[in-house]
Parts: C-alpha cells; sequence; structure tokens
C-alpha cells in the first residue's frame, strides 16, 4: 500500500476526484494549503498599490491506494492536475505500513 501526497492548483480537484473515482479510488483527504516552489509567489495590484504574495494557494490532496493502483493513479493525477503553466504542483509517494479502519477494525488492504 502507498500514501499518494499531491499539491494541486484548487480549480484542478473536480477533475483529479472524478478521475479517482473512474479508476475504483475510493476515499481522499484534501487540505487549503500555501506554499511556494521556483514559482516564487507573485505580484498583485491592489487599489493601486503592488504587493508581493510569497506563498501561494494550493490545496494537499492524500490518498491512500494498493500497488496495483498506484501507477494508473500517478498517471491519472498528473494529467488531470496539469495546466501546462508554471505551479502545476508535485505528487509524492510513501509507503504505508498498515492501515486500521476504526470502526470496523479491518486492517491491511481491506480497511482501505
Amino acid at each position: 500500500m502507498k500514501l499518494i501526497t499531491a499539491i494541486i492548483k484548487p480549480f484542478k480537484l473536480d477533475e483529479v476526484q472524478e478521475g479517482l473515482a473512474h479508476i475504483g479510488v475510493e476515499g481522499m483527504t484534501t487540505y487549503d494549503v500555501r506554499g511556494f516552489g521556483r514559482q516564487k509567489g507573485h505580484t498583485e495590484l491592489y487599489r493601486g498599490a503592488e504587493y508581493v504574495i510569497d506563498f501561494i494557494l494550493k490545496l494537499k490532496i492524500e490518498v491512500a491506494v494498493v500497488d496495483s493502483k498506484l501507477e494508473e493513479a500517478l498517471n491519472l493525477i498528473s494529467r488531470a492536475a496539469y495546466t501546462g503553466k508554471i505551479g502545476d504542483g508535485k505528487v509524492f509517494v510513501t509507503p504505508l505500513n498498515e492501515v486500521v479502519r476504526i470502526r470496523t477494525g479491518e486492517s491491511g488492504q481491506a480497511a482501505l
């Protein structure tokens, strides 16, 4: 089992969610986050004054998948979150040693 963590542009969430549901990946946790990468923020104009936004609003998604669905989920997230512009985001994969469903006590892949 793996935990996929993706940082994406917020308006791409629906495409990612629909795509993951289509391939049978159930369950997702999202967080509103702020950060910056190579783009280093941007400048905006408000009432005639310029100001710098160092931390850009992003969305962090966490999805647990079985190993057999990992590549398909990664490809789907990459395609669905793609705009071709700087700041599209990143995807990280970490191993999941154990998962337990609190309500039933199921563990391992059955808990996903």
